[in-house]
């Protein structure tokens, strides 16, 4: 037994209410249960119940066990003395307030119908991933559909942070947060932190002054990146490393120095000199790039604009010095549909919020049209009958993993809610 159960239980009174009485045997009427805090301090604020003759307005503390009061040193907090009844599974203790009076205690193990205990103990048996996997066919369509969309929101909500955050850095400037946000993007996994210091290194102002000479843009990519730092005998390596010091010297910009970017354990066409040419090319051909996707809900207009591929010298090239078999390599449909996901879509969504607009409906709508993310969670959730079909479900999917299932919190889920009902 846990106490996120009990105030599961508490809040929505999945309990038997007729006939309710104290332990020690006063009538109970709940007028009103409370409001759920979540914070320090009793569980649920400003509830009313009627306690024999007399009516009440306090909060109501949730224990598994009365004794649990004094385990968890709720006498030295003043803050626990308006409690008005203390709600436990287990009473095996009095508890008393400063004044000696003590607090009507609710057992609730009398009240609860053993098909909600059992649905419980069902939901929360061992699991081998996450707790439900085996009772996921189970859940309507109308419950799941609506708590999809909710989890999209949830997690569209966690990526705005650092987008509003970045906008604040950049003095709101929202053509240098949509650079940050798409060189973080561009180095992936693995050198995305690299990519996005990188960004921020390079002030934005001088990436608008320089965007019409692809050549300089690389040069500033990746002389910040220190992959200029060494002596080659390559001409074009020469060319970006004069370019680069020229360029420090022109803006009157310091020379920084970072972890260095990661080739190891990345597909050639994933090496940062390659990402970097193509975000460097990406900004060459689309100036005011943010202007154009701000709103912007075409999913082929978006292709199109991100349909670069790389500097001549990197079709023959993955690195400075060694020659590889000619190849275009330009971005790839998988690639812009993460580009999509983690910087159109949030950028796109946290604009409209500092608007004041709402556009909830456009980004669903062009999410259905991407397809569904391929990776070893969404291979699961299909395992066990929960197969998404586009990019939406496959975020919202994320969201319930990472946010819900992996933390435990059955309770606060949609999915865990429905399975607790009796059926």
């Amino acid at each position: 037994m846990k106490e996120d159960f009990l105030h599961h239980i508490w809040k929505f009174k999945k309990f038997n209410t007729l006939n309710l009485k104290t332990y020690n045997q006063e009538e109970i009427i709940i007028s009103h249960v409370g409001q759920y805090l979540e914070l320090a301090g009793p569980d649920f604020f400003n509830a009313q119940i009627t306690i024999g003759n007399q009516k009440w307005a306090g909060n109501v503390e949730i224990h598994v066990k009365s004794s649990d009061w004094y385990v968890h040193n709720h006498e030295r907090d003043a803050g626990y003395e308006n409690v008005i009844l203390h709600v436990v599974w287990e009473h095996d203790l009095e508890i008393f307030r400063n004044d000696n009076s003590e607090i009507p205690v609710l057992e609730l193990k009398n009240y609860v119908a053993p098909v909600t205990l059992n649905n419980y103990q069902k939901l929360l048996a061992p699991k081998s991933w996450i707790f439900c996997e085996k009772q996921l066919k189970e859940i309507p369509q109308f419950t799941l559909t609506n708590w999809q969309e909710r989890l999209f929101f949830e997690r569209l909500e966690r990526k705005s942070k650092p987008i509003l955050e970045l906008l604040e850095a950049t003095n709101n400037d929202w053509e240098s947060v949509l650079f940050c946000l798409l060189a973080k993007n561009f180095g992936l996994n693995t050198n995305g932190e690299v990519f996005l210091k990188i960004a921020q290194i390079i002030p934005f102002s001088i990436i608008r002054k320089e965007c019409f000479e692809v050549e300089n843009l690389e040069a500033l990519l990746f002389g910040t990146a220190g992959l200029l730092d060494r002596e080659k005998e390559d001409s074009y390596f020469k060319d970006l490393k004069f370019r680069y010091f020229y360029l420090l010297h022109k803006y009157q910009i310091e020379k920084s120095f970072i972890e260095p970017v990661q080739f190891f354990k990345h597909r050639p066409d994933n090496f940062p000199t390659i990402r970097l040419s193509q975000l460097a090319n990406l900004y060459h051909k689309q100036q005011n790039l943010f202007s154009k996707i701000s709103s912007l809900n075409s999913l082929e207009a978006i292709y199109e604009i991100f349909g670069v591929s790389v500097a001549l010298y990197w079709q023959t090239h993955y690195q400075f010095d060694k020659e590889s078999p000619k190849k275009k390599k330009s971005l790839t449909k998988s690639f812009i549909d993460l580009i999509i996901l983690n910087t159109i879509i949030p950028i796109q969504f946290a604009y409209a919020k500092s608007q004041g607009r709402e556009d909830s409906e456009d980004l669903i709508t062009m999410l259905n049209e991407v397809e569904a993310e391929k990776n070893s969670i969404m291979e699961k959730f299909s395992s066990f009958g929960l197969k998404p079909k586009n990019a939406f479900e496959t975020q919202s999917l994320l969201q319930l993993k990472n946010e819900y299932c992996s933390k435990n919190k059955c309770l606060d889920c949609a999915i865990g809610v429905e399975l607790l009902k009796a059926h």
